[in-house]
């Protein structure tokens, strides 16, 4: 037997001691053991609960993104949500020397986007219920080369945006090609990027549209002179918008209450609707009288007077077709260099054809009232058809046309517009 004291303290309600009273207790040896043995046990089972918070902060109901950013000390490193309406700030940390960082947050019901950003350098992750991504990385080259962990459908888009970037460099080669007249560069770029189309189709998207790397696929761009556009275009092509109709099947089932699936069965409900529209178009009969044959793709605009002007009717005359945005920083200096050109060749047979993209068709009159020579506007803006007809690859941009009425060459394959333009004289 083992002899205790036990102390009884009693407190009056603001604290302050009254009295204490001890007592004298003996236990015995088997009561002792039993009561170890309780209290052991109940340390352990706390230490069980204590170990499955801490599991939890990065299962159950939150995702985590961890790992290390080198070269990068003192920078700071955003994590992203890319909502349907763009990048979303949600955290961010400073780095050390290091380069380590984590962030979690709650896991989405449904497939969502994410990226790390530090400046311009990307990491695009997806999220699919509670992963835990690691990732290694060093910067500057972080978006060209890191190391990716946990995720099935992050290390799918690892392997795209590296695809991208291979496609991006090609393109971008094939556009600086001064070998090649217009016609040659659009339809080398149209080729590669039907390869690419083909290639991604076949490996990822029709492989498993239900999965996150499926649908990221969808929205991959390719950067054509200084306009990104994607690659898979849902608005026209017949075959792309049964592309975007798979993925969109697939996450309809899978996750039939999502934000995203909902925009994807929108998108392709859309692209089905225009390509009906322009199937119909194409079958309507055509007066043979009324056809005309001209070496360009006629563009038929309202000027800043409200007069139709037509490019086709340009013949005869060295023509300048430039794509414009009067509303752009750049424009009064590029207007500038325009007017110089117009007034230096104008009596001897040179005319600009100008088509503006403005959205606001009271501020590019105001901009234009002054201008001598013609100017159009296309009120459906970066949407207008004849981007795609003319494969404009950026804003500005331009094309000779000669005195035939043929397309010669584009901006980028000219080297001195003055010489190019005395020669067509």
């Amino acid at each position: 037997m083992q002899r205790y004291t036990l102390f009884i303290i009693c407190k009056r309600k603001k604290g302050f001691l009254l009295r204490s009273t001890r007592f004298f207790v003996t236990l015995s040896p088997k009561f002792i053991t039993k009561m170890k043995r309780i209290i052991n046990q109940w340390m352990i089972a706390a230490g069980g609960v204590m170990l499955l918070l801490l599991a939890a902060s990065c299962t159950n109901k939150k995702f985590c993104i961890n790992g290390d950013i080198t070269d990068a000390a003192d920078s700071t490193l955003y994590l992203e949500h890319m909502s349907l309406n763009g990048a979303i700030a949600i955290d961010s940390v400073k780095l050390d020397e290091t380069g380590h960082f984590s962030f979690s947050g709650e896991a989405p019901e449904a497939p969502d986007f994410y990226r790390l950003r530090i400046g311009g350098q990307i990491i695009n992750v997806a999220i699919d219920s509670t992963e835990q991504i690691g990732i290694k990385a060093s910067y500057p080259t972080m978006t060209a080369r890191y190391e990716v962990t946990g995720s099935q459908d992050c290390e799918k888009i690892q392997e795209l945006a590296q695809l991208q970037l291979a496609l991006q460099s090609l393109t971008d080669n094939i556009a600086s090609n001064m070998e090649l007249n217009y016609n040659e560069v659009s339809d080398s770029i149209q080729k590669v990027l039907n390869e690419y189309k083909e290639s991604i189709k076949l490996n990822y998207i029709f492989k498993e549209p239900a999965k996150a790397y499926a649908y990221f696929a969808l929205f991959q761009t390719v950067r054509l002179g200084n306009m990104n556009a994607l690659i898979f275009n849902p608005r026209t092509n017949e075959q792309d918008v049964k592309v975007f109709a798979a993925v969109a099947t697939s996450w309809d089932s899978y996750y039939p209450d999502s934000e995203r699936g909902k925009n994807l069965h929108n998108i392709a409900i859309e692209g089905m609707k225009n390509i009906r529209i322009l199937r119909a178009q194409r079958e309507q009969t055509i007066d043979a009288e009324k056809v005309s044959y001209t070496g360009v793709l006629d563009i038929a605009l309202p000027d800043n007077r409200g007069a139709i002007r037509h490019l086709n009717a340009m013949t005869g005359q060295v023509v300048l077709l430039d794509f414009h945005v009067f509303s752009s920083e750049e424009s009064t200096a590029r207007v500038m260099q325009l007017r110089e050109l117009y007034n230096k060749y104008h009596a001897r047979g040179f005319e600009i054809f100008q088509v503006s993209l403005d959205p606001d068709e009271h501020f590019w009159k105001t901009s234009t009232a002054a201008l001598p020579w013609i100017c159009v506007r296309d009120e459906n803006s970066l949407n207008s058809k004849y981007l795609q007809l003319y494969n404009v690859q950026g804003i500005p941009t331009f094309y000779l046309i000669d005195k035939t009425n043929t397309l010669y060459k584009r901006d980028a394959q000219v080297k001195d517009l003055d010489k190019e333009i005395e020669g067509l004289l």
